[in-house]
């Protein structure tokens, strides 16, 4: 596990942006919106709160991730990349014939990924199992569990959520990605959400929201989670599809981005934006 210093985390985020950047644009369309939000989220678990190594992936001991969401897998796999499970030039295989690397992750060809997703409302699922069987052998890994607001439009998450708070599975922290668009539109025109905070709450979690662009009110929420002892926890990450380049933020319909020259233009002036924070914050 890399411990970051706090004051790298928002470094660590600019890197995780910039590959998925270079990723998406290499391969010239992909899963844009949604891979951004969770950027920060990315950098904070693996920057400073998931318990893992990239020399030994399936290390008994390990903190598991789910991505439920696994349309933003191209992110996931920036924040692998950079952590060492691959290559960093293998990025530029992504969703290409015969790669490692596809549209949605699959763990049967992803070093570093736990659950085969891109069937949303599964995740939760997985997640109270893995608990479970944590909780039976008295182990103390730690399960997160990544939603995407629209997903949860879907029946199974909620049947899942009941049964992970009646069991008590406290070492079960799900974030909840709001970043109010779903592929067609946003979340409420599609199917009204109301809020998630109390929603979870009143499905037995702890429950509460932080600002999910900003690692540090990621990391304060994350151990303030690790406090309860209780109940599980649901922290819903107030977000932005697209989050972090206010071009790709602006765009209405931003789920899939197929890159047109705006759309190029604005990644090259984002990556040299980025590479200032990135080599500007290294000691």
């Amino acid at each position: 596990m890399v411990n970051l210093k706090m004051r790298d985390l928002t470094v660590f985020a600019a890197d995780i942006r910039k590959q998925l950047l270079i990723e998406l644009r290499n391969f010239g369309f992909g899963h844009l919106g949604g891979s951004m939000s969770i950027v920060e989220l990315l950098a904070v678990l693996y920057g400073s709160e998931l318990k893992h190594n990239p020399k030994e992936p399936n290390w008994s001991e390990r903190d598991f991730l789910i991505l439920s969401k696994g349309h933003a897998g191209p992110a996931w796999y920036a924040a692998l990349a950079l952590e060492g499970y691959f290559p960093i030039e293998e990025l530029l295989t992504l969703n290409k014939p015969y790669t490692n690397l596809p549209s949605h992750p699959d763990r049967l060809k992803t070093i570093g990924v736990d659950m085969t997703s891109g069937s949303l409302g599964q995740g939760p699922s997985v997640a109270a199992g893995l608990c479970e069987g944590f909780k039976l052998q008295n182990k103390d890994n730690y399960v997160y569990v990544v939603v995407g607001d629209g997903e949860l439009n879907e029946g199974q998450p909620w049947e899942a959520f009941q049964y992970i708070a009646s069991r008590n599975l406290n070492h079960c922290i799900v974030f909840i990605d709001e970043n109010k668009k779903q592929l067609d539109g946003t979340t409420d025109e599609i199917v009204k959400s109301f809020d998630f905070v109390n929603k979870m709450r009143a499905f037995g979690f702890n429950s509460f929201r932080v600002d999910g662009k900003h690692t540090q009110t990621i990391l304060e929420g994350i151990r303030k989670a690790k406090g309860f002892s209780q109940k599980p926890t649901c922290i819903v990450l107030e977000t932005i599809k697209g989050q972090g380049v206010k071009h790709f933020e602006d765009i209405v319909l931003n789920h899939v981005v197929r890159f047109n020259n705006d759309d190029v233009k604005a990644t090259d002036e984002a990556l040299v934006e980025l590479d200032s924070i990135i080599y500007g914050g290294k000691e």
